[in-house]
């Protein structure tokens, strides 16, 4: 009987119990507090890929648009880069062939006609054209168009197109 009295009287915990309890909440608490700093600190990385990825694609598809034949729009046998003179943006006289892309940068994106896009200031394009061969077609009549964008401290997104001249 005196030992059933004991045990009734024992309630609560220990001391050991209550510290091992603590130690293993904070823990738990520390564990979970990192995962979230880790995740809050990596949460505008999708957004800044997601926007090299439009910039890149905007800019290929401008390249693709613009035609190419075996002589300049403006007269005079077609070279890969720009002629003299050409910019993206003039008025005047912008690029007006598929490979006066080449070796175009900018830092900071801007529209075609050279107004700078609001929220791009500090991401970075660049493009080469190269002859390339593909299947039957000549490394003459084949260009690969490469698009690099670089967001502020991001991983660069590079995209790449094919365009072939087509004979009449």
């Amino acid at each position: 009987m005196c030992a059933a009295r004991s045990r009734a009287r024992q309630r609560g915990v220990t001391l050991v119990e209550l510290v091992l309890a603590m130690l293993i909440v904070s823990i738990a608490v520390a564990a979970v507090l990192g995962v979230h700093g880790l995740t809050a600190g990596r949460s505008a990385d999708p957004l800044l890929a997601r926007q090299s990825l439009a910039v890149a694609e905007s800019l290929l598809a401008e390249i693709m648009a613009q035609p190419f034949t075996a002589s300049d729009l403006d007269g005079g046998p077609n070279a890969i880069g720009p002629e003299a003179g050409e910019t993206r943006g003039s008025a005047t006289s912008p690029f007006d062939h598929v490979d006066d892309y080449h070796g175009y940068t900018t830092s900071g994106i801007v529209a075609a006609d050279g107004t700078p896009i609001a929220g791009l200031s500090r991401y970075a394009a660049t493009v080469t054209v190269q002859p390339q061969a593909l299947g039957n077609i000549a490394a003459g009549e084949g260009l690969l168009v490469t698009v690099t964008v670089s967001a502020p401290g991001g991983t660069p997104v590079a995209l790449s197109g094919f365009r072939a001249r087509v004979s009449p």
